[in-house]
Parts: C-alpha cells; structure tokens; sequence
C-alpha cells in the first residue's frame, strides 16, 4: 500500500471534496475451495477546487479490472498496490469506478477472513485503521476527507452482515445467495468504516432510543455475556450523554467479539470489533478480566464522539483520539459502573506501561509530527494512549471538570461531522476556563521522558519535620522539568493499619520544592508524594517511609495509596535503585493481603518478570521457588471459588520449577489434590498443561489429548503456544522456520509460535536464535504486512539473552544501512531492555 505523507495528504484536502462513495462487493468466494480475492466495484463521487489538477486514489488490489474517470477508462499501466491509481484532468464534479480484485487477509488488516474449527464456517471482518480502507475499495484513505458511504455484499444466504448502519434491505443473488443493501451512512473518515459477515450469532437490545446489537460466532454463542456486555455499554451511553451534552448520533450500535484480532478492539463508527480470545470468556475469570473488557467497551463508545463524530486532521493528533478515550473510559467506569476503582488500574495497568514506553530511547513527546504513515504505524504505544491520558487527567484537574466538559461540549458543537486539532479543543478549553493553557501544553505535549520525584525528609529530635523538599530529576538526554501539582499524604501506622492523617496539594516546581506546610507537623510513618495521583511522574519514597511500607503495604485503606507503593516498589527495581530480590520479598511479603484483584494479577506479573531479567540468573531458581510457595499458601488461604483463588492458581502454574510443584500441577489436569473451590476449567488446564511442558513434564501427547477436549480456535492457538514451549532443539528449529518462512502465518498463529519460542527455562535453548533473529528480520519486516512484521521484530527479539553479546549484535545491526526507520525503532527498543536489565542484575548480584 502507500505511504502516504503529511505533505500530499494536505495537499489533496485541499484540492478534494468527497461527497460519496458507492461500495459493492461479492463476498460469495470467502466460502469457495480457493477463494482468495472478492470483488469490490467502488462509485466515488467528488469536487476538485481547480479543474484540470491531477491527484492520485489508493487502490491497493491484486489487481484492477478497470477504472472509469468521468466516463472515460483510465490507463492502468501505472497503477500498482503501493502507488494506487493517477487520477488525471479532473473537472469540478467528478464520478470514479474502480473495479478490482482484493485479496482476504490472514494479519487482521483490510478484510480478514477465518474459518472456525469448530463448525466450518467462515467469518469475515474489516480493519481499517491506519489506512488499511484501500485494501477492501479504492478510496482517498485519509482522516480529513471525509463522506458518506452506501454498502452492498453479496454474500450466503445465511450469513449476517454488520456495517455502519442498518441494513436497508436484502434480495435474493442467485443460488444460495443474497445482496444486503445498507442504508446511506452518516459523514465519517474510511479508517471507521467498516463491514463485518459471516453466520455471527446475534443478541439484540434498546436502549434510550438506541438499537444496540452485540455479535460472536455462532459456536462461542453459549459464551456471550450478553446481559454484562449490555449492562456495561448502556451504562456509559447514560453517562456519555450526560456529560457530553451531544447524544450518539447513529441510530444503532452495534459491537461484535471477532476472531483473530490484532488489537483489543477498533472503534468503527456504530460497527465497534473487540478481540473474542481477550473479552470472551469461556471459563472462570477474575474481576480483573471483566474490569478490562469493561473498560475496553467504554474505550470505545467514548471514541463515538472523540474521534468518529469528531476526527483529527492528520494523524499528529492520533494521541488525542486515543488518550482522550484512555481517560474518558476510566472516568466513566468509576462513576458509572461498578469498578469504582478504576483509576488504581489505570495507574497500574495502563499509567506503568507508559512509564516504560517513555523511557525507551525511542521515547517521543506526546505531540509529534507524523510524516507519513509508517511513522504512524509505530505510534500506537503507551505514550499515545497512557502517558496522554495522564496528561488529559491532569488538564481536567488544573482547569476543573465542569469547565473542561463546557469546553468540550463546544468543541463537539463547532466541529461535528468535521476535523479538528488539539488546538481547537485548547481554544474551548480556554473560553470555558478563562486559563492559559498554551504554555501547560507545551510543557507537557512536546517534550519526552518522565521526571521522578524524589523526597528528602529531616526529622528533628522530637520526632517532627524539621525540613521536607521534593526533588525533581529529569534525565540528562531529556532535562525537562515540569510543573506537577501533587498531592501529599502523611500515612500513621495504628495497629498495622496506616490511616492518613493530612493530605496537601502543592505544585512541584523546578528542581527542590520545599514543603513548608510541613514543618514542625509530627513525621509520619509513612509520606506518600503524588497522593491521589494526580500527575505523571515516577515516585520515591524515604527510608523511613519505604521501612514501613515493606512490612504493612497492606495497611494501606485506599487502594490507589497502595497502587503508587507498589508501582515506586517497581520503578525502584527496574532503575536498579532496589535489588531484584528485595521487590520479591515485598511482594511475597505484601501481596497475599492484597484486596484490589487489579494489584494483585499487575503485581504478580512484576515478580515474574523480575525474576526473568531483573535478578541475578545464580539466584533466580530461589526466587522462582519462593514465588511458588507463596502462591501456594495464598491459594489454599482465599476464599474458595474466588478471582483471588484464580489469580494465585495462575501465578503458581507460571512460577512452578521443581518436580513436586511440576507433580502437583498435574494431579490438577487429572483432578487430584486440587484446591478446595477452584474450577480446573478449559483456560486454566491450558495454563497448566503448558507450564509442564516448558518445563519438561508433558509433551506432543498431552497437548493432543487436550486439544481433542477443545477442537476450537482458541484450543488451537493455545496448542499452537503449548507445542513451541516444547524444550527440544528439534521442536525450537521447526517453530522458527515457520515463522520466518515464506509464507505469512495467519495472525492467531504467529503470536502463539513467538510467544511460545522462548520462557525462562529455555535461555540456552533458544540462544543460537540471536544471530538469527538479525539475519532474519529484514527479510520478514519486508515480506509481511505492518502488524505481523512489529509483532515479529518485537516478540522475537533476544531479549532472553541478558549480556553483552546482544547488545554488540544489536549495535551491529543498527549500523548497518538501508533498515526501515520504523523496524530500527523496534530492534532499538529491545537493546534498551537488555540494558536496563544488565544493570538490575548488576544491583542485584551486590546484594547478594
């Protein structure tokens, strides 16, 4: 496909008014022997500013069967897939029709098709963003050119399909086959249109006016929750309409649960695709799952407005689209839904993420300008979406959320059905404020990195504070310091429980900031800077705050205070500020009285991690057995059948590494000596089946037996991760032949291979495979569509190989010429890994 740029895509705006497109496509050969392109015959109407200008349509086919401009056929000799098409001579009014073969994808880009093991049947739908729109009809693929669009499929008589907006109406198209006609749609950009077909099971609802449909395939019908998934989006279209003083603007809203998605979902408008293998669940799961999903849905209903209704310009305003849903979703869950604590995940799931993506050597500001699409394709990362959100956070803090929502409901008045920029809505914020918020902007938006704050406590002889500053550092390569207003909490530690005494708010300014409202108040046990979270930086305790912390971090009553404990526990570690075994000891110290099931699941994740690259390899095993004792105890302490029961089973089965461990994992999967109220369902033999065969306790036999049990797609992709776990030379050279083959895996299944290819017990198994993933991964970012080809160089990076030798490879690779910009980023991002982790591993090993 191609590149576009900023340059000609501003350029074509200006020549272009599309007034709309006419769509046809014959899907009938998604369910033939051999089916691989359909049909797609594309009417675009549109106006030209200066008759007798040329410009250029993306058309990225198999091939082009033929093109009329105004009446006259087109010369085709110069059209490929990643140039489109020359439009010469145009008039003032013009008419195109393309008619073209497209091809079915197998990435999860354009129009993606699956055929379910279950039952046969096939399942079609589309994915657009960036600009994936010209890979399904030939269209000017660009946010600001917006238009309204008329479907038409033909496709088995039995199929559903789903579009923008509703079905207008069918007829019959020959033999076991029908042509759904869809209604004109509303003026949208292509990368939110969308059509989804197949025999999808369908549960249907109103609500408010609204028809809301909520769509799985037919064999995970038995699983979709629709009463929760109802509950949920209902709940947010109250509050969203409430808040946003501008109701949803389709007459219907559908969301369908699809197979094989790349992402956790994709805000269509009115025709909403979530990831089926993240959100429906076919076992027992925690509140964190359904925490999760919940937030996904509100994700994506929040973008029916920011983004759909209202659409950046150009993609430089991407973070705005998704960092304004980040933290729009957030707020909703906690004022609308039963996960009131919302903003603890956020900080702990989603805010820990940026952190780590903005100290990357990659790292970029908020805003920043995107040259071409490439360079987009790389920007869907925790600073567009986490670290914006935490800015938009603290904008609703500075300017007040009444303001801020006056300002935003004008902005969408001015600019429904249109375009706009952050500057536009800085300008309502503005008028609805009366503050200044450019220089608030700039510090924010267009610098890099993240600041830590750091306290420096004096305690006199009485036991008062006799001075307490707050230290701002910003890293040498990005010095910036930042205006924070934070809150303070003072924390006294009465009968284990650490009650808060006093909370200030004060802006951190600079380097030091003295906190002289505390001077001569009695030191508390604990002194928790940024209480309430009110501002992106990382955090440090003092010493004696940090004493108390390590022996009653659960005496903490609020599990936001716990959170931002919890997380300078993990940035400590990972700064190699605090040895990789002292964080596991908290953990396994704390973490068993933890309350919130989003802590518990982040946290424990933190410790395997740790133990993977963050602690010296010698001590390692020690740590792995001491997690699996802990999770064993916790296990047989909480209460039966609960999420808790569920999160320490999982965290036991991933830590498990001695044969007594490895033997009671396998009484589970035969119903011996399992827990009193824990369910051993479908996903959870999968987890333990495929802990034992990393581990050399289970093989091919195993996981065929299991996989007759679960002929399904997810059974596949979870067999597909337990055979590359398989710890043989053998097995690891057929996985990596496969997954840098010729041929293009279908999705599901390269991210169960890269996935599998490597686990901490296999570091010298998998080791010759670092010259190897550098010999290969030109050749695979060149032969593969933009989300397989990251997921490859991402996934297959040797970060399991903790020494210099990957950094020396890494460096070799980055100096060499002719490597995409976007593919050295990726690479670049996976020496930083290594890097950091020889330095926590150094701390570690001196504490030893």
């Amino acid at each position: 496909m191609r590149n576009l740029n900023q340059v000609e895509a501003t350029e074509r705006a200006r020549l272009l008014d599309v007034t709309g497109y006419d769509i046809r496509l014959d899907l009938s050969t998604a369910v033939q022997a051999g089916g691989r392109t359909f049909r797609s015959v594309t009417e675009i109407r549109f106006r030209c500013a200066e008759p007798g200008a040329s410009t250029f349509i993306e058309t990225a086919a198999e091939s082009v069967r033929s093109a009329t401009l105004n009446g006259t056929p087109l010369d085709l000799t110069g059209w490929s897939a990643e140039k489109g098409l020359d439009l010469p001579d145009l008039r003032a009014e013009n008419t195109l029709v393309v008619d073209a073969d497209f091809g079915y994808s197998s990435s999860g880009q354009g129009l993606h098709r699956t055929v379910d093991p279950v039952d046969g049947e096939t399942y079609l739908y589309s994915q657009f963003e960036t600009a994936d729109a010209q890979k399904v009809f030939a269209c000017f693929d660009q946010p600001d050119l917006k238009s309204v669009y008329t479907w038409h499929a033909t496709v088995p008589d039995h199929w559903r399909v789903v579009s923008n907006m509703p079905v207008e109406r069918e007829e019959p198209a020959g033999e076991g086959l029908k042509t759904v006609h869809f209604a004109e749609s509303a003026r949208m950009s292509t990368y939110i249109t969308a059509l989804c077909a197949g025999p999808y099971h369908e549960v249907r609802r109103t609500h408010d006016g609204i028809d809301l449909g909520y769509f799985c395939r037919a064999s995970m019908a038995e699983h979709l929750d629709a009463d929760d998934l109802n509950l949920i989006t209902t709940q947010g279209f109250d509050f969203f309409h409430e808040k946003f003083g501008v109701r949803y603007p389709l007459p219907k809203y559908d969301q369908l649960w699809v197979p094989d998605f790349n992402a956790g979902a994709m805000e269509n408008f009115g025709c909403v695709t979530h990831a089926e293998s993240h959100y429906i669940f076919r076992s027992q799961v925690t509140d964190f799952e359904y925490e999760q999903r919940a937030n996904t849905i509100l994700h994506e209903l929040a973008h029916m407005w920011f983004g759909d209704l209202v659409t950046m310009r150009w993609w430089n305003d991407l973070w705005l689209n998704e960092s304004f849903a980040e933290w729009a979703s957030h707020w909703c869950n906690t004022h609308a839904t039963r996960f009131s604590d919302a903003w603890t995940t956020f900080l702990s799931i989603r805010k820990n993420w940026g952190y780590r993506q903005d100290q990357l050597s990659s790292t970029h500001p908020v805003y920043c300008e995107m040259p071409d699409l490439e360079a987009v394709e790389v920007n869907f990362d925790g600073i567009t979406y986490a670290k914006g959100a935490s800015v938009l956070k603290q904008l609703v803090a500075y300017v007040g959320e009444e303001p801020f929502l006056a300002g935003l409901r004008a902005y969408f008045g001015k600019h429904a059905w249109g375009n706009a920029t952050f500057d536009d809505l800085l300008s309502e914020l503005e008028a609805a404020s009366g503050r200044e918020l450019r220089k608030f902007a700039a510090q924010w938006l267009e610098t890099a990195q993240v600041n830590t704050l750091r306290p420096e406590v004096e305690i006199d002889g009485d036991g008062n504070y006799q001075r307490v500053v707050v230290r701002q550092e910003a890293p040498a390569e990005h010095p910036t310091l930042r205006t924070h207003r934070i809150g303070v909490g003072l924390y006294d530690l009465t009968d284990g429980r650490l009650a808060r005494r006093e909370r200030i708010e004060v802006d951190v300014t600079g380097e030091t900031t003295e906190l002289s409202a505390l001077h001569g108040k009695r030191a508390a046990d604990v002194l928790l800077l940024n209480d309430e979270d009110l501002t992106y930086a990382k955090l440090r305790l003092d010493a004696r705050s940090m004493a108390t912390v390590v022996q009653h971090i659960a005496g903490l009553d609020s599990s936001l205070s716990r959170a931002l404990c919890w997380a300078a526990a993990w940035d400590m570690t990972r700064d190699a500020e605090l040895a990789g075994r002292d964080y596991v000891a908290l953990v396994l110290a704390g973490l068993p009285a933890e309350t919130d099931i989003n802590l518990v699941t982040a946290t424990a994740r933190q410790a395997a991690t740790t133990l993977t690259v963050y602690v010296d390899p010698e001590w390692a095993p020690t740590g792995w057995a001491e997690l699996a004792r802990t999770a064993r105890t916790a296990l047989a302490a909480t209460e039966p059948g609960s999420g808790f029961q569920l999160a320490w089973a999982r965290t036991y089965a991933s830590a498990a590494r001695s044969a007594e461990d490895l033997a009671i994992l396998r009484g589970w999967l035969n119903g011996g000596d399992v827990p009193a109220g824990l369910t051993v369902d479908t996903e959870l033999r999968w987890s333990v089946l495929q802990s034992l065969v990393a581990n050399g306790a289970a093989g091919a036999a195993e996981i065929d037996a299991e996989l007759a049990n679960d002929r399904t797609a997810s059974g596949e992709r979870e067999a597909a991760y337990a055979r590359a776990l398989i710890p043989t030379a053998e097995n690891k050279a057929a996985v990596w032949a496969e997954l840098t083959g010729p041929e293009q895996l279908p999705n599901w299944r390269q991210r169960a291979l890269l996935q599998g290819f490597s686990h901490p017990t296999q570091v010298d198994l998998v080791a010759p495979y670092r010259d190897r993933y550098f010999a290969a991964v030109g050749d695979v970012w060149a032969s593969r569509d933009s989300e397989p080809a990251q997921e490859f160089a991402l996934l297959a990076y040797p970060s399991y190989l903790v020494d210099e030798d990957t950094v020396a490879a890494t460096d070799a690779f980055l100096a060499a010429e002719g490597h995409p910009a976007s593919l050295r980023r990726l690479v670049a991002e996976g020496r930083d890994g290594v890097v950091r982790a020889l330095k926590a591993r150094a701390r570690d090993a001196r504490s030893a």
